[in-house]
């Protein structure tokens, strides 16, 4: 991994998002953002690959991330068709005022969307960057399988939750089966799972290890920013029941239920 090919995939992430921003301007809806977090994923990887020679381990490792991020990016970008904007993004739009909002944006979001997705995605740029000689290695395999569970709850929490919602006697209820009665939040857990399995695939690099700041980043900010706790205390507020599905259901690492005392008249 060297300096240029850092540079290289820094300057793709930037452009891709300066083109979702100047989209966002004309269309008034900055939450098309969102549906591209995984590409960048993807761009950064497939570029290190391209740059540097394609091997065995790193074969797999591109196929385990394209189906990741191609997966994820339909799933968010069908959900969102047809949808008004973000309510997180529209009050931002209030807040800051719709006049300037229009340039803001791009540094409070897609900027900072754009360097989160390059910081965090370091392991997949180590490894992709490996040389093509680079053989399968346990390590590899070990990572191999944390990507393949993590992908696994994405998916089928994600699953879950649309067939919940489209489910009209599902109005008005907490979904709190499969994999949401193990965690308030499968999906957010998935995705920090990929990133220990990212991490993972990059220890047998030189200085591979130094790269453990991406998965942390990345569990904090499910765990303390953006993930459970906004969602958490949005969905308390607006939505019947999800103050006991709380108590009764871990908010990220899958556990049985915990039982709960019937109120008191």
């Amino acid at each position: 991994m060297t300096l240029q090919l850092a540079a290289q995939n820094f300057s793709l992430v930037l452009a891709m998002v300066s083109a979702l921003w100047m989209v966002s301007v004309f269309r008034r809806d900055v939450s098309i953002i969102d549906p591209w977090w995984s590409i960048a994923f993807l761009l950064v990887t497939a570029h290190s690959v391209v740059a540097t020679g394609l091997g065995n381990a790193k074969l797999v490792l591109l196929m385990l991330v394209a189906v990741w991020a191609l997966r994820l990016w339909l799933h968010l970008l069908v959900r969102s068709h047809g949808q008004p904007e973000d309510a997180r993004y529209a009050a931002f739009r209030v807040r800051f005022g719709a006049k300037r909002y229009w340039w803001f944006s791009f540094f409070q979001v897609f900027l900072l969307q754009g360097c989160l997705a390059f910081v965090i995605s370091a392991p997949l740029q180590l490894s992709a960057s490996a040389s093509p000689a680079d053989s399968l290695s346990w390590l590899d395999w070990v990572g191999f399988a944390l990507i393949a569970v993590g992908f696994g709850f994405e998916a089928i929490g994600d699953a879950q939750l649309l067939s919940f919602q489209r489910n009209k006697e599902s109005r008005g209820r907490v979904l709190d089966t499969g994999l949401w009665r193990y965690t308030r939040h499968p999906n957010y857990f998935g995705e920090c799972v990929l990133g220990w399995g990212f991490w993972i695939c990059a220890l047998d690099q030189p200085l591979g290890w130094v790269t453990i700041f991406a998965p942390a980043l990345m569990t904090f900010l499910l765990l303390k920013v953006s993930g459970v706790a906004m969602l958490d205390a949005h969905l308390t507020s607006s939505k019947p029941g999800y103050r006991e599905y709380i108590q009764r259901t871990s908010a990220f690492f899958p556990r049985r239920p915990r039982a709960t005392s019937p109120s008191t008249p």
